[in-house]
């Protein structure tokens, strides 16, 4: 699934820079399901409060469409950096659906180095994830 830019987005991104604001507006409104992956983790983090490091959403998507939302906005540096930068957080993800928001200064403690590791990514795998 590809953005959903309006017009006078794409003229501002033609003639120069891109408002953060209004790149992560557009990313709102064009991947509602990977956003709202994103909005309930970072909601989870900040429930947890300061001590908690990190907050994780385990749902497969419901069907390809939301899993094509949530890969389109986690492998694309430019999405997932604005997303970062919009909430604050670090997002991790593993699979097809495992993401996770790390607040900043957790980046460098040893459970998101675990997180992002090899060992990590294979310990999380499963039989039935294969085709995801």
């Amino acid at each position: 699934m590809s953005l959903d830019v309006p017009v006078a987005l794409l003229e501002s991104a033609r003639h120069g820079e891109v408002d953060d604001d209004d790149f992560v507006e557009c990313v709102r409104h064009s991947l509602p399901y990977a956003w709202q992956v994103v909005s309930s983790v970072v909601a989870d983090l900040e429930l947890a409060g300061e001590t908690a490091e990190f907050a994780d959403h385990e749902i497969p998507p419901p069907s390809e469409s939301e899993r094509g939302q949530l890969l389109r906005a986690l492998a694309s540096d430019a999405i997932r950096g604005g997303l970062e930068r919009h909430f604050g957080v670090k997002l991790a993800f593993q699979n097809c659906h495992r993401v996770a928001a790390f607040r900043p200064a957790a980046t460098r403690g040893a459970r998101y180095q675990a997180f992002i590791s090899p060992r990590g990514q294979l310990l999380n795998q499963s039989p039935e994830l294969r085709d995801c």
